[in-house]
């Protein structure tokens, strides 16, 4: 019997979704096939799953190929349409055990269709299936799926479906298992994290489930991954000022420096909201470090609107840029605009990430001389509180925490 072949496409959270399938098609019995969870952020990120779906199949003939993830559900007849595709399966579906029952023995559970993807809007239940423990060396808990926001560029809603959260008993129990098991740092990971808590009873904010985990469980290090600053609540700017074992590291949900273009993207905040939260988080926690994701090229932007975006990362001080060239997503508000030629877009993502990588170079020499608590990632790599890179000079035990001087950085990471 051969075991299935999982490949991953896109964020953290279909990263941590993938090993919850694994575990799923494992309790089945499924073997002999390959499984592609997919991306559907921007159109290159479906042109290259349906390239990544063509590799496997070649590397893996007679192998059922099962197709998921946020491109199944946003464009099943995309996938359905590749002869190399056996089935496609929506993101609620490949959650469920008898999917991949019906994987595993079609005939004999009698679920045969092609295409399993219902409608991911109706589905109200709690966020997916628990696992204990994603990644070696740090843990990523999903406490949130869905979005109740219908931005003009972002298709992921269609994907996921709306908000839904883990009740905070269910994920401080699990937090403090995998404490147990071992894990120094456990991540925190959601569609919309600062959403959390909106459908539970008493609508609780994210702020009371961070100072709930780290009052409940011995974990040594809490980690947000992503954030929407404008929906930051005092409970959890309270904890980034007062609770040390919360890492001084915040992903931003900024997308644009200009007011107009914020407003026909259709955020919640504008620029100087952004400038006043880092401003604000940074009086608090003085170590505080920011990343940020910037789109390059959303229709209708000028230069003068892109010099905006520029700037946004001297005036919030951005250490950690993901810049995304704008992508029309068929279906949403902003393909319908007028768009920015593609070698526009190519050009100011190619700029904007010198800015970014220019920011990092500046944030990792500050750092030359600094003693920094590390969490051991191999044995010669790990990362700061503030998630910088380090590389050591001598192999270190993976896994623990090590206090360490900072001895010189090379424009991507620091050395120790």
């Amino acid at each position: 019997m051969n075991a299935p072949v999982f490949a991953t496409l896109g964020c953290r959270l279909n990263a941590y979704e993938t090993e919850a399938m694994k575990e799923l098609a494992a309790a089945a019995g499924v073997s002999g096939a390959v499984v592609v969870n997919t991306c559907a952020v921007t159109a290159e990120a479906v042109r290259k799953a349906k390239q990544e779906i063509r590799r496997l199949a070649r590397e893996n003939p007679g192998a059922a190929i099962i197709v998921t993830g946020c491109a199944a559900q946003t464009e099943p007849e995309t996938f359905a349409a590749m002869a190399e595709v056996t089935r496609v399966v929506g993101n609620h579906e490949k959650m469920q055990a008898e999917t991949w029952a019906g994987i595993a023995a079609p005939d004999l559970i009698g679920v045969t269709e092609r295409v399993q993807v219902d409608d991911i809007m109706s589905v109200r239940e709690t966020a997916g299936h628990l696992i204990d423990g994603f990644g070696r060396h740090r843990a990523y808990v999903q406490v949130q799926n869905g979005c109740d926001h219908r931005c003009t560029f972002c298709i992921i809603p269609y994907g996921r479906g709306n908000s839904r959260s883990v009740p905070a008993g269910v994920v401080v129990e699990q937090i403090q298992r995998l404490v147990d098991r071992g894990f120094n740092e456990v991540v925190l990971t959601g569609v919309d994290l600062t959403s959390w808590g909106a459908d539970l009873p008493a609508t609780p904010r994210l702020g009371d489930l961070v100072r709930r985990i780290l009052k409940l469980t011995t974990v040594p290090r809490l980690r947000i991954s992503s954030i929407d600053s404008i929906e930051a609540d005092p409970a959890l700017m309270e904890a980034i000022a007062t609770e040390p074992r919360l890492m001084p590291h915040l992903h931003l949900s900024l997308q644009a420096g200009d007011d107009l273009i914020l407003k026909r993207m259709k955020r919640r905040h504008l620029r100087d909201d952004a400038i006043r939260f880092c401003e604000e988080a940074r009086s608090l926690r003085p170590d505080m470090v920011f990343g940020a994701d910037i789109i390059a090229g959303f229709p209708t932007e000028t230069e003068e609107m892109f010099q905006q975006s520029v700037k946004l990362v001297e005036d919030c001080g951005l250490t950690f840029l993901h810049v995304f060239p704008y992508s029309p997503r068929k279906g949403t508000p902003a393909a319908r605009m007028p768009q920015v030629r593609g070698p526009e877009i190519k050009d100011r993502a190619a700029r904007l990430r010198a800015v970014g990588d220019a920011a990092l170079g500046r944030h990792l020499a500050s750092q030359v001389g600094r003693t920094h608590r590390v969490l051991t990632e191999g044995p010669r790599l790990g990362r700061t509180e503030g998630f910088a890179e380090v590389a050591f000079a001598t192999d270190q035990p993976e896994g623990t925490i090590l206090e360490v001087r900072v001895t010189a950085a090379d424009g991507a990471r620091l050395l120790a």
